[in-house]
């Protein structure tokens, strides 16, 4: 009786969610991505599909990007060329749609959406605020983004993902993940949660809290683009994005608040919004058609 009653509320709210990440176009975008017969590189049983379809990818995604910030030539690049404060639920959507293509859409599909992404960072190119150089195409900055944002996603699915994930399981998650890693351009994808770690670690020397980084954090953490009556949703996701840090990045950006009151939030705010997921149809929840 209470499961029929709030059966609509469920149903504005997985709208409301997947219209923010996947575009006004959901539908159409999905029945693209998951509807189209051909050859795919992932199954739905394999971990890279669990990892990705699940609600923890909200608060993987903010930790990716508070992790990424630090990097002040990475930072520089997302600053100069992503306009990501004057449109930030555009730039949610592509990113999305990329990772959504290069999981679940068709071989060819996946390749196109690389090849679009390798020629927009060919463009991308500019100095930090200490006059160095940088490049988006620069393989070092390649591999500094697909570790940062892979140790995210994993991260925050064995925090709040509703399925454990084994060892055997997030080693291969990892592995999975360099597939589309390699053909944008980072040249040794880690292949193990070990790898990883290390390549994570291989960065902290080049990692600082610049202003634009600390610019950034106060969007993502403070001032997000969203309904006062939003906010306290975001803030808990915010807090399990938070909570899936590694404990050194949350000392580099000031967080204070003790891991497992931030764990808690997450888990709270990613079971809500799973479960508003829940009240909208999607195709990742049934195998794709098979190839002609």
């Amino acid at each position: 009786m209470i499961a029929t009653a709030l059966r609509p509320l469920q149903r504005r709210l997985g709208e409301s969610l997947r219209g923010r990440v996947a575009g006004e176009d959901a539908e159409r975008s999905g029945e693209q991505i998951w509807g189209r017969p051909g050859e795919r590189w992932f199954a739905p049983e394999d971990p890279i599909w669990r990892v990705h379809e699940d609600a923890a990818m909200f608060c993987g995604g903010i930790a990716t990007l508070l992790l990424q910030s630090l990097h002040p030539l990475a930072m520089a690049g997302v600053a100069g060329h992503s306009g990501y404060k004057g449109d930030p639920w555009g730039r949610l959507q592509r990113t999305s749609h990329y990772i959504a293509v290069t999981t679940y859409g068709t071989v060819p599909d996946a390749v196109a959406a690389i090849e679009r992404v390798k020629a927009i960072h060919h463009r991308v190119r500019g100095k930090d605020h200490r006059g160095r150089p940088y490049r988006a195409c620069d393989p070092h900055l390649l591999s500094w983004i697909h570790a940062a944002e892979i140790a995210g996603f994993l991260t925050a699915y064995r925090c709040y993902g509703p399925r454990p994930l084994n060892d055997e399981d997030a080693d291969t998650y990892v592995a999975q993940t360099g597939r589309a890693a390699s053909l944008l351009g980072v040249p040794r994808p880690p292949l193990t949660v070990a790898g990883l770690e290390a390549a994570v670690a291989s960065y902290r020397g080049e990692l600082e809290l610049t202003q634009a980084a600390a610019d950034t954090i106060e969007f993502l953490l403070r001032t997000p683009p969203l309904s006062w009556q939003a906010r306290p949703g975001y803030a808990m996701l915010a807090a399990g994005g938070m909570g899936a840090l590694p404990a050194w990045a949350r000392r580099m950006i000031g967080i204070r608040h003790p891991a497992p009151l931030l764990c808690g939030a997450g888990r709270l705010g990613t079971a809500v919004v799973r479960w508003g997921l829940a009240g909208v149809e999607s195709g990742r929840r049934s195998a794709p058609p098979p190839a002609p």
